[in-house]
């Protein structure tokens, strides 16, 4: 089987992880539990994902010339992922993302830093890099123009596109209509069309539904694959973990049903353990805990 081929642009972060008891009320100190400094952004987060199930991934973004760059760029090429087109930024920081994680869920504000400085001209300058591409995924940390120009060139060399619409915000008519897939989850569903009818647009959508598992549409009726039950530890990089895999297997040729599939259970996978990246599974691992799945059913 011909090795998949996998375009990540996006955000490279740095996450600082607060474990607490409970979210502090408006004006109000608490004392965490633990801290934690792990790799994050949605566009490293989805590269890793892919990588770790076997793709070959190249990532285009940018960090700054600080120590968090420094050691983000090493632990991507750790992972066996292309940074030659990762640009070095000088006038700001790396992005960062502040998470704390409460009650088994999480609230996270993000930084962006040297990702918003990932401009249209940089991704015309990576063109070659779409040239031998299966596909091409991309998220919402970065200027919506550099999407915009990521999208114009992946379908001018006729590779898929998958857009994860995060952070969510109504989407011009050019993303709609180019992309290949929509990746929200159901709370950036409602707020990614504006205007625009959902229902015209509604065979791209593959909605995340956290424990719910992940619903697509065939012939516009919905279909549901329903998740798996598994022990929760930190729901952080879940969304990711599924575009990463669902990139993979559309790679492969997989239908969207088992692309839905494949991608669903590498999520349930992710969240067993502490980290966006920490968590996600390699492609034996996935295997196993299919085959764990299916010898309970």
């Amino acid at each position: 089987m011909k090795q998949p081929t996998v375009v990540v642009i996006g955000s490279i972060n740095m996450d600082l992880v607060t474990e607490s008891p409970r979210v502090p009320e408006k004006g109000e100190t608490i004392l965490g539990e633990k801290f934690h400094l792990i790799p994050g952004g949605k566009g490293a987060n989805q590269a890793v994902a892919a990588a770790r199930l076997g793709a070959q991934v190249k990532i285009i973004g940018a960090v700054g010339t600080d120590s968090f760059g420094t050691e983000l760029l090493a632990h991507l090429k750790n992972e066996g992922i292309d940074v030659s087109n990762v640009k070095p930024v000088t006038s700001v920081s790396t992005g960062v993302a502040s998470i704390t994680l409460s009650e088994g869920d999480n609230r996270i504000i993000v930084v962006p830093g040297a990702n918003h400085l990932i401009t249209p001209n940089d991704i015309e300058q990576c063109e070659s890099v779409f040239a031998n591409a299966d596909v091409c995924v991309l998220q919402l940390e970065i200027p919506l123009e550099t999407v915009e120009k990521a999208v114009e060139i992946a379908k001018k060399h006729g590779i898929k596109v998958i857009l994860n619409p995060a952070p969510a915000q109504t989407l011009p008519l050019f993303l709609l209509e180019k992309v290949d897939y929509l990746t929200p989850n159901e709370h950036e569903r409602p707020l990614i069309f504006g205007d625009t009818q959902e229902e015209a647009f509604i065979e791209k959508l593959i909605v995340t539904e956290g424990k719910a598992g992940v619903s697509y549409y065939k012939q516009g009726k919905k279909v549901q694959v329903s998740g798996y039950s598994v022990d929760v530890v930190d729901t952080t990089g879940a969304g990711d973990t599924f575009n990463g895999a669902f990139a993979v297997a559309i790679s492969r040729g997989m239908s969207l049903a088992e692309a839905c599939a494949f991608a669903n259970a590498a999520a349930a996978l992710s969240v067993t353990q502490l980290g966006a990246q920490t968590g996600m599974p390699t492609q034996e691992q996935l295997e196993q805990f299919l085959q764990e799945q299916e010898a309970k059913q």
